[in-house]
């Protein structure tokens, strides 16, 4: 077998569409274009999203506003008035915080707010403290404690 023998399998190579080669060839008079107007003009091109005027989809729809930051804390807030239901001189973990329904659970972290008051003191632990919130839990004879939030390996 010589080179110049070679032909591809058959079927494997289309013949391209000759357009504008008389009625016969059943692409003739008009070449695939149809009737008049302004798709059947040389140099035709209409931008992505046209709708012939009208207002487009992609502008009357309402646009996403912003970003998401995907590396954002979220918080299980705490105020210092929630803290009350304590007794005096009890510690504050957030597993007690959980048994006694102040929050819901221990998937996010807990922050202390310095919102309401307390009279008594009491040892709190948590992840993070406003600094009002660790003022007012001092002031009123109290320690604070900051623990490390274990995060899940995904």
């Amino acid at each position: 077998m010589r080179q110049d023998e070679l032909a591809p399998v058959s079927g494997s190579k289309k013949q391209r569409k000759r357009v504008g080669r008389g009625n016969s060839s059943g692409h003739g008079t008009y070449s695939g274009r149809g009737c008049k107007g302004q798709k059947s003009r040389a140099g035709y091109k209409m931008n992505r999203g046209f709708e012939g005027g009208q207002l487009p989809l992609f502008r009357r729809l309402p646009r996403k506003r912003g970003f998401t930051n995907i590396f954002k804390t979220e918080y299980n807030v705490v105020n210092v008035g929630d803290l009350s239901v304590f007794e005096a001189g009890s510690e504050v973990t957030p597993e007690k915080l959980v048994a006694a329904g102040v929050i819901k659970s221990l998937k996010h972290p807990i922050k202390i707010l310095a919102v309401g008051d307390i009279s008594h003191s009491l040892t709190v632990k948590a992840n993070k403290f406003s600094a009002a919130a660790k003022a007012k839990i001092e002031a009123a004879g109290g320690v604070v404690g900051e623990i490390e939030h274990a995060t899940r390996a995904s």
